[in-house]
């Protein structure tokens, strides 16, 4: 039976085993590897007011680049 290779873990530098399918990074140990809570959100949620200006800039920034793009030079 073949060993996996032993490698160190840039985070905490305990040794590890390196097994095929293991999930994470090649460099990091299985218990490094493991996401935090907080990064299971994708990005920060806004309330409904702040969701709200950010639609309305958008929609401002989106009216003005099609003035730009479509706009008639006379």
């Amino acid at each position: 039976m073949m060993a996996f290779p032993i490698r160190i873990c840039a985070v905490c530098g305990d040794e590890f085993e390196l097994k095929p399918g293991k999930p994470g990074f090649a460099n990091r140990c299985p218990s490094c590897s493991e996401p935090d809570e907080t990064d299971s959100q994708s990005g920060p949620s806004l309330a409904g007011g702040d969701r709200k200006s950010a639609a309305e800039v958008n929609a401002a920034r989106r009216e003005a680049m099609r003035n730009l793009l479509y706009r008639k030079d006379s």
